[in-house]
């Protein structure tokens, strides 16, 4: 069992969840037990990000930093998805070893190989995620993966902070991922200007038409709608369709979360989605290029 330890609070790391397997009254307990740790799981996550960032910024080396990020030129992630959509299924294949929701997804994860075969199987960019508690990624997996393909990636955490836009573009980051349900109005434009100050792309999450307005008016224009709910971890593509209709037609529009054939992918572009975040169905498969392909309606090859 993982514990992350903030000032006098400490969050239980959700994989704990994984033996809820015994009958009888056991079973039942553990089950409304769980039921209520995933709805708050969001919470306790951006709580424990603000936490672990502040420390961070604390013991950083911020000339260093800066000069990192100045280093790394971000290729346009934005731009890649816009491209690849306009003849060809522009997908973003993320790279995620771990959920809190699934616990373990991959346990072979060998981040460069991984990100190689997925940029040599179509993939118009990576999503990479770097939350260490929660999802065991980590700065070190997007560098690693950005070195080794010429795509674009995603820093794909709970950004919370300016300095995790620094911190990101330090590791070869292009572009990085704001959740409106984790963020105040404030927040959300504050970032989203911070990420643009420093040549990042910005692919800000959604849930609703509520947060869908609030994306809007923090002036981004590449948004992804997540058909999970991140507090019930529910998964719908249901949300998708239900959105497809509101967003204006200069958003370059992202469908997030369930989706795992070829038909999920023609009926969301039929919607108007232009790219398509993939993970756990790739993660999930023996060969991810293979089955990035076989999503992608693309022949297997010989």
């Amino acid at each position: 069992m993982t514990w992350w330890e903030g000032g006098s609070t400490q969050f239980q790391s959700p994989f704990q969840g994984q033996d809820f397997r015994r009958s009888g009254v056991s079973s039942f307990c553990s089950h409304i037990i769980r039921r209520f740790s995933m709805a708050a799981i969001l919470d306790r996550i951006v709580a424990a990000t603000r936490a672990r960032v502040a420390e961070s910024r604390r013991g950083a080396d911020l000339r260093d930093l800066e000069r990192r990020a100045e280093q790394h030129v971000p290729r346009g992630f934005r731009r890649a998805l816009a491209e690849k959509s306009r003849d060809g299924i522009a997908v973003i294949a993320e790279l995620k070893k771990a959920s809190p929701s699934k616990g373990l997804i991959r346990a072979e994860f060998h981040p460069e190989a991984l990100a190689r075969e997925l940029a040599a199987s179509g993939a118009a960019a990576l999503s990479v995620l770097t939350d260490e508690n929660f999802f065991q990624g980590s700065l070190e997996t997007l560098r690693m993966a950005s070195a080794a393909v010429s795509i674009p990636c995603l820093r794909k955490d709970f950004i919370v902070d300016e300095f995790q836009l620094t911190e990101a573009r330090a590791n070869s980051a292009d572009a990085v991922l704001l959740i409106v349900a984790a963020l105040t109005s404030p927040e959300l434009t504050g970032l989203a200007q911070g990420a643009r100050t420093r040549g990042l792309d910005v692919l800000c999450e959604v849930h609703d038409g509520d947060e869908l307005q609030r994306a809007l008016d923090a002036g981004c224009d590449l948004i992804g709608v997540n058909t999970r709910d991140l507090r019930t971890f529910k998964v719908d593509l249901q949300t998708a369709f239900d959105l497809a209709s509101k967003f204006p037609t200069d958003i370059v529009r992202v469908a997030e979360s369930g989706i795992h054939a070829g038909d999920d992918v023609a009926r969301l572009r039929a919607a108007g989605y232009d790219a398509f975040l993939v993970g756990e169905s790739l993660m999930r498969a023996e060969f991810p290029g293979a089955a990035l392909r076989e999503l992608m309606g693309v022949p297997s090859e010989k």
